[in-house]
């Protein structure tokens, strides 16, 4: 094994465990500084003249070994910053068996969004995936399970909280100190503590563990809705796990600078604000949909993750995967009128695009070491593992699945895990061969276009891999499981075929003529589909009987074949021609993402406005007819429509009609009017307004954001100032990121609006481009704001752009986010050789429109 001094791929020694841990650790919350003292119960299984601990930044005082009467200090304490460990050398091999290790330290505050941190008046952790190691001297990899028992001593007038429930607080001279409940076996990632002015909702029981929400004063009235989702789902996932909640109570806190989304601590889940708090009376469906994902998403992993753990960072997707899936199987089952899994659809095809790069990674792949691990928090782990499990789940069928989970939760009960403890507990309970399936979809990168050709009522299957770059061809094939949904004389019916050859031809049950047939029923599979002509005329002809989801995948997968080289431009700009009359709003929200995708990056000049004005009369007579006012009762899939309608004629096609009616609306809720506009157009209607608006918009959206309490508020005036286009207060917006105005979790957003904003673009750019390490310095090194940053240049167009990312990219190199560089560079010179092949295509199309 490599000795951590020399290693950043260094793994700890299994020969030594810890068992518990009990530490008091003092804050300094002025000083932004800490101390801490622990022992930590030991076992090891043979000598050692070592002990190998992870600390990250930290002062090690006095460190004692204790084995029954023989109590030792070590010969040298040697820091390894490479490994982000120290090694305690012993001057004779310390004996086998049981044993304690007392530890003092030192430390301070981190200085961006990791280990502990301030933000704002919070002082908070974030320890995913392996930044424990800044607070605490600690074993900090996921296999090393111990109980925490935990102290903390901070100055009073403060709220609290850790993984535990309070157990003890008491006055200590000039302090409070905290004593939380001994936690059950616990990764070191999974702790978890907050201190701060934090107000919590009452206290709720659900099935006896009791619920609180917490949040700034200001915005506890926030609060309530991320409550009660927590209280529907926890009964929902104890069922279907079949296990009662392992640990004692659920704390959600909003942090008000946070990473990534939220963070499953054990007890104690942590949000960024905009994913927990929000008020249900003005927040738009969208957002409401999005905290009860992301509420169910955590609790989720209160069993999948938690209770049953990964060995290692390469089985993230076993937490992560499962989580996201369950998410919306979920709320699904609490909220069927969402209509979750065509969100998951859409979340679906954030995967599918990065699966088609040559720059892609399996789900499960080789993860050397912690660093490595922080860019798997990815659209493949998550969204791609989460539809795999979709389909092996329709595959299985729902029933046998869910007895899978359930083996798997007990057989390993706070213990660890791997995946192939996953297939061999869903194939003994399913009876099925479930490893060959599995293993192809998570050990193999990438997925296969099928080929579908309908000749009577035998259908003709090919399959290959599919890249998105024009050309480009490999042999790879995978079990997939297909449901072929088709009808005929009876009806409508399904079939499903296991194809696992490169070609097949299945025969179709029933007798009489096809109508048409939908090779991806109900959109569960992870592929896609190329029609032969004739099927796919048929399939067009009949896009009133595909369901929602199939009619977003025909386009989805149409423009991937575009993309591809596969099909011409002008297949897919016919198609969306059909859809005029659409009245689904996720099928418009499909159909609207690929127009803009043209208008942005496909269209200029003389061009652009006339793919503008198409838009317009394709979809402005659907918006004429709602209007912009909802009426009294009106259904949510209706005020949804009417958003999607208004982004794309205002937003896509800048109808000066639709600008100028818009402006009044917001002017009136700039002034207080909540009625002016129904809360699922807000987003919108503000920022084609702030686009088009003047100084005093700008000043008044500038004053109002870092005061406005709802964080979904707060991001939208943001985001807005992003927005304009007067060459004057795009200077501005572009100033304000390197001021306090734009928090830290905020950066990346912030830096992809400008880059998206048409005026202000090349001037940003430049700027962009030599204040690079200061725009990477805002990120506070944080992994995932990194990522975002570097994918954000993807919004550059041209191949002069193209040239430059590169040479900046290849001069200032981003460790953090090496496989986000390879991905974003192969996907933008993709969008520019699309641009140059394409363009003239649309250009044409238009051309022969009257």
């Amino acid at each position: 094994m490599a000795h951590p001094t020399d290693d950043k791929n260094f793994r700890l020694p299994t020969t030594l465990r810890p068992r518990r841990y009990t530490a008091t650790v003092t804050l300094d919350l002025e000083g932004r500084a800490f101390r801490g003292e622990q022992r930590v119960e030991l076992e090891l299984s043979q000598p050692t003249q070592e002990i190998i601990l992870h600390a990250n930044a930290l002062e090690l005082g006095e460190v004692t070994f204790r084995a029954g009467n023989d109590t030792r200090k070590p010969a040298s304490v040697r820091v390894a910053p490479v490994s982000e460990a120290v090694v305690l050398t012993f001057d004779a091999p310390l004996p086998a068996g049981a044993a304690t290790l007392d530890v003092l330290w030192t430390g301070r505050f981190s200085d961006g969004l990791r280990g502990l941190y301030a933000a704002g008046q919070v002082a908070a952790t974030q320890f995913e995936a392996a930044d424990a190691r800044r607070l605490f001297p600690c074993f900090d990899e996921p296999a090393f399970k111990a109980h925490w028992a935990l102290t903390v001593r901070v100055p009073p007038g403060h709220t609290v909280l850790g993984n535990g429930k309070v157990v003890k607080d008491e006055a200590d001279g000039a302090l409070r100190k905290v004593t939380f409940q001994e936690t059950e076996l616990l990764s070191s990632y999974l702790i978890a503590l907050v201190v701060g002015p934090l107000v919590g909702t009452p206290e709720e029981l659900v099935e006896g563990v009791p619920v609180r929400t917490w949040a700034l004063k200001e915005k506890a009235h926030l609060a309530k809705f991320g409550q009660d989702a927590a209280l529907q789902v926890l009964p929902r996932l104890r069922e279907y796990f079949g296990l009662p909640y392992a640990f004692g109570k659920v704390d959600q806190v909003g942090i008000p600078d946070f990473e990534a989304g939220a963070m499953e601590n054990a007890g104690l889940i942590t949000y960024r604000e905009v994913a927990l708090l929000l008020d249900p009376a003005t927040a738009p469906l969208s957002v409401q949909k999005r905290v009860a994902e992301v509420v169910t998403h955590e609790l989720a992993h209160q069993w999948f993750g938690n209770w049953v753990t990964m060995v290692w960072w390469d089985d993230l997707w076993l937490n992560e995967a499962f989580a996201t899936w369950m998410a919306f199987k979920i709320v699904d089952q609490w909220r069927p009128e969402w209509r979750m899994w065509l969100d998951f659809d859409a979340h679906r095809a954030s995967a599918l695009a990065l699966d088609a790069l040559k720059s892609t990674h399996p789900i499960h792949g080789e993860v050397r070491n912690a660093g490595e691990a922080g860019e798997s928090f990815d659209a493949i782990t998550y969204e791609k593992g989460g539809a795999v499990l979709r389909m092996i789940e329709g595959f299985l069928g729902e029933g046998p699945f869910r007895d899978g989970i359930r083996l798997y939760m007990r057989k390993h009960a706070r213990a660890n895990a791997v995946k192939d403890d996953l297939w061999n507990a869903l194939g003994e309970a399913a009876k099925q061969p479930v490893s060959e399936l599995a293993t192809a979809w998570i050990g193999q990168s990438g997925f296969p276009l099928v080929s579908v050709k309908v000749e009577g009522r035998k259908v003709e299957l090919a399959q290959r891999r599919l890249y998105s770059e024009p050309g480009v061809k490999s042999p790879e094939t995978w079990p997939v499981p297909m449901v072929l949904r088709y009808e005929d004389g009876a009806g409508v019916r399904e079939q499903r075929v296991l194809f696992r050859d490169s070609q097949a031809t299945v025969t179709l049950e029933g007798t009489g003529e096809v109508k048409w047939l939908c090779a991806n029923g109900g959109s569960t599979g992870f592929y896609r589909v190329a029609y032969e002509k004739a099927a796919l005329d048929r399939l067009t002809a009949n896009l009133g009987t595909l369901a929602p989801s199939e009619r977003i995948s025909l386009l989805a997968d149409t423009w991937a074949l575009v993309r591809a080289g596969l099909a011409p431009v002008a297949d897919l700009l016919d198609l969306a021609g059909r859809f005029g009359d659409e009245e689904d709003e996720a099928v418009l929200d499909e159909l609207i993402g690929r127009l803009g995708y043209i208008e942005s990056r496909l269209t200029e000049g003389e061009d652009q406005e006339r793919f503008r004005r198409w838009v317009e009369s394709l979809l402005g007579g659907g918006l004429k007819k709602l209007g912009w006012q909802s009426v009294k009762g009106e259904e949510d899939r209706v005020r949804l429509r009417r958003a999607a309608l208004v982004r794309a004629v205002g937003g896509l096609a800048r109808s000066p009609e639709t600008l100028a009616e818009a402006r009044p609306l917001v002017a009136r809720m700039l002034q207080g009017d909540n009625t002016a506009l129904d809360a699922n157009l807000l987003d919108t209607a503000v920022g084609m307004v702030a686009r088009a608006g003047d100084a005093a918009l700008f000043d008044e959206l500038l004053k109002r954001m870092p005061t406005e309490p709802d964080p979904a508020t707060q991001r939208r005036y943001l985001m807005a100032l992003t927005s304009f286009e007067d060459p004057k207060l795009t200077e501005r917006a572009q100033a304000l990121l390197f001021s306090e105005t734009v928090k830290t979790q905020d950066v990346a957003g912030f830096a992809t609006g400008l880059l998206a904003n048409r005026t202000g673009r090349d001037a940003w750019w430049q700027q962009l481009q030599a204040r690079w390490k200061d725009l990477v310095a805002r990120t506070g090194a944080a992994p995932m704001l990194l990522r975002r940053v570097v994918e954000g240049l993807g919004l550059l167009r041209t191949r002069e752009h193209l040239e430059q990312v590169k040479a900046l990219l290849q001069a200032n190199p981003v460790p953090e986010a090496q496989q986000a560089t390879a991905q974003t560079l192969e996907r933008l010179t993709q969008d520019v050789v699309l641009r140059e092949r394409v363009s003239p295509e649309v250009s044409a199309w238009l051309k022969r429109r009257p």
